[in-house]
């Protein structure tokens, strides 16, 4: 992680979000003195599941994966964090310590914000803190909708879900399937690395999808959307 300073050539002003448009020139002026510009590198931890957290991180660029650690053997990837998100809001709402671990996936420009600076922005501007709140509870959404499909969907169905999501990001990221290993990518679906592999040869070999080394072409998206409904 680096600190990018006001002189460097990586230094940008402006957060580009819907929320930040609802407060007024003193409050942005509040988030600008209360925020620290910063470069992660590909593989930097932006958060650390179990650690205290005094900020919260607006990502400008690059790609993130949230997770929660396991037992040193195996994760649980939650989600893929895009540009216009927030990586630790909850902190703002509950508790000290963050909930989750999250790294770069590529190179990242993100914002730190002093998490007592969005709360007591969010007290003082209703516009300001409905967005935060209706952004928090669709992440909330976002985690009951990983439990379910973990839960209650067998691994043929939690691998169609996972592909399809990914997918979803290929318009703005066509690489994203070549930023993720054959083992974090078996991790989203909550499966052994060896039943990842075995799973996507199996939908290969059905003409579901295409394998090309790292990278994965889907093929037959209704069929993937019939296996994820069925689960």
């Amino acid at each position: 992680m680096k600190t990018v300073l006001e002189n460097d050539r990586e230094y940008f002003c402006d957060i580009q979000a819907p929320c930040f448009q609802e407060l007024l020139p003193e409050e942005i002026k509040l988030v600008q003195q209360e925020r620290t510009q910063v470069l992660f590198r590909k593989g930097d931890s932006l958060t650390k599941q179990g650690t205290f957290g005094s900020y919260v991180l607006f990502i400008v660029t690059g790609y993130v994966k949230q997770y929660l650690e396991g037992d040193g053997q195996r994760d649980f990837n939650l989600r893929i964090i895009k540009p216009g998100e927030f990586v630790g809001l909850s902190i703002v709402f509950s508790g000290n310590t963050f909930s989750y671990s999250s790294v770069a996936l590529t190179e990242c420009r993100a914002f730190l914000i002093d998490k007592q600076a969005v709360s007591s922005l969010a007290k003082k501007n209703g516009n300001f803190g409905f967005s935060i709140i209706k952004r928090y509870c669709e992440l909330n959404i976002s985690l009951f909708k990983s439990l379910n499909n973990v839960i209650f969907h067998q691994m043929n169905g939690r691998m169609a879900e996972i592909l399809l999501y990914l997918d979803s990001f290929k318009k703005d990221n066509p690489e994203i399937f070549q930023l993720l290993s054959r083992k974090e990518l078996a991790e989203f679906a909550g499966v052994s690395m060896e039943s990842g592999v075995k799973l996507l040869k199996n939908f290969e070999k059905d003409g579901l999808i295409e394998l090309h080394e790292k990278d994965i072409r889907i093929i037959n998206h209704v069929k993937l959307e019939e296996i994820s409904r069925r689960g």
